[in-house]
C-alpha cells in the first residue's frame, strides 16, 4: 500500500498527480488524513482521505508519500502519529519512503537522511539538506537512492508518480502509464 500523507496546506497538485499515476500503474493507494477526514490544501482544495493517519499499519513493500506544501510540511511534523510512521518508512528496509518539494527537508530536521544520501527538494532550500549532510542534487527532477525517493517540486509531479510507479510496479509498467498519459512523448 502507498499511503499520501494530507496534512492542512499540502500541495495538491504533488499528492494528487501522485496518487493519480500510481492509481493508472494498478498499485494501491490511501489518501491519509491528518487531522481530520477533509483535508484543505495549499490553494484551497479540500480532499477526503481515505483513512486517518492513526489507522495506518505498515508492512513489508509499503510507502509512505510526503507531498510538499509548507502548511502540509508543517502539518506532519506537528502530528506524532505522522512523524512516527515516517520514521517507521525510514528506518525499515522493507518500506519505501517518497518526498517532494518541501517535504524532503522534514526528513532532514527529524535526522533521517543518511550521510552523503543523494536527494533533491524545491529549489532555495537546499541547505536544509546539506546541513544534515545529505547530497543535494538540484539539477534533477526526481532523485532515487535506494528506498527513498524525492522529488523538487509541484512541476515535478509526474516525473516523481512515474519514479515511484517504477519502484513499485516496474519500469515496464511506468512506462505504460507515461504512454497512456502522453507524457513526456
Amino acid at each position: 500500500m502507498v499511503y499520501i500523507l494530507l496534512g492542512a496546506g499540502f500541495e495538491e497538485a504533488e499528492a494528487l498527480v501522485t496518487a493519480d499515476v500510481l492509481r493508472r500503474a494498478n498499485l494501491p493507494v490511501a489518501l491519509t488524513g491528518i487531522g481530520g477526514p477533509a483535508v484543505t490544501g495549499s490553494h484551497k482544495i479540500t480532499v477526503q482521505a481515505d483513512l486517518p493517519v492513526e489507522a495506518v499499519e505498515l508492512t513489508e513493500g509499503d510507502m509512505v508519500v510526503l507531498p510538499g506544501g509548507m502548511g502540509g510540511v508543517s502539518s506532519i511534523e506537528g502530528s506524532g502519529a505522522a512523524m512516527a510512521l515516517v520514521r517507521q518508512a525510514a528506518e525499515d528496509p522493507d518500506c519505501w519512503l517518497a518526498a517532494i518539494c518541501a517535504a524532503p527537508t522534514l526528513l532532514a530536521r527529524a535526522g533521517l537522511l543518511d550521510q552523503g544520501v543523494r536527494c533533491v527538494c524545491y529549489p532555495g532550500m537546499e541547505g536544509e539538506l546539506a546541513r544534515a549532510e545529505a547530497a543535494p542534487e538540484m539539477d534533477r527532477s526526481v532523485v532515487a537512492e535506494g528506498r527513498l525517493i524525492t522529488g523538487r517540486g509541484p512541476g515535478s509531479a509526474f516525473d516523481f508518480g512515474l519514479a515511484l510507479a517504477a519502484a513499485l510496479a516496474g519500469p515496464d509498467a511506468a512506462e505504460q502509464v507515461r504512454g497512456a498519459l502522453h507524457y513526456g512523448v
